[in-house]
């Protein structure tokens, strides 16, 4: 099999980056990692990432591929082993969940930004809704579907990372009633893999960001 070398352009911040760092880190795909500042992106960047997002994936400086779920399918597929299921119809599923997860994210990034204190805990609200789906799909022995780490886990942890943060300054009861979702967090949150894909300062530097939303939140920090 031929190997190839990936360079990982990416964002101290984006939770699309940190599923393809957990990917990277759970197969032992050896990679190098370089972050660039989205608030000023280099010149060289709009070459490799025709919609000026991260991650874009370098292979071999010839190729860049752009948008996590393209980078991640490409490289479970091109390594030994997956993160996916076998079945192909519980590979479709975690699938499906994970085109879910990528929802929560959007409703996520709609809750920092809320200007007032009703679509805030709207937007909360909504959230909550989405984990109680969640909740009734659940093993509730480990991750999501047992106790093997799958690929669809690499994406929830990056999600539950952002409330280990909002927990330090407000009370959302986000997973309140949800016990599943509560185990599954908390097992995510200690496997190395998920811990490893963002910089110790990230609480530090995820406050910092929300502060400059001047939004609601921010004026809960």
């Amino acid at each position: 099999m031929k190997s190839f070398n990936f360079n990982l352009v990416s964002h101290n911040l984006c939770p699309y980056v940190q599923r393809s760092i957990i990917l990277l880190d759970e197969k032992n795909i050896s990679h190098v990692r370089t972050d660039i500042n989205l608030a000023n992106k280099p010149p060289w960047f709009s070459q490799i990432s025709p919609m000026g997002k991260v991650p874009v994936l370098l292979v071999d400086d010839k190729k860049a591929l752009f948008e996590s779920n393209v980078i991640c399918e490409y490289l479970d597929e091109s390594t030994p082993g997956s993160l996916h299921p076998k079945d192909h119809l519980e590979k479709a599923f975690h699938r499906s969940w994970i085109e879910f997860g990528s929802n929560i994210l959007a409703k996520i990034a709609n809750l920092y930004n809320a200007k007032n204190k009703s679509h805030f805990y709207r937007i909360n609200s909504e959230i909550h809704d989405c984990f109680k789906m969640i909740e009734k799909q659940l093993s509730g022995t480990g991750f999501f579907s047992g106790e093997k780490f799958h690929l669809i886990d690499a994406v929830y942890g990056p999600i539950f990372r952002y409330f280990e943060v909002f927990d330090t300054f407000i009370k959302l009861d986000t997973f309140a009633g949800l016990s599943r979702c509560q185990h599954w967090r908390s097992t995510l949150m200690q496997r190395k893999s998920v811990q490893n894909a963002v910089v110790k300062e990230y609480p530090t530097l995820l406050q910092a960001h929300l502060i400059n939303r001047k939004s609601y939140m921010s004026s809960l920090i």
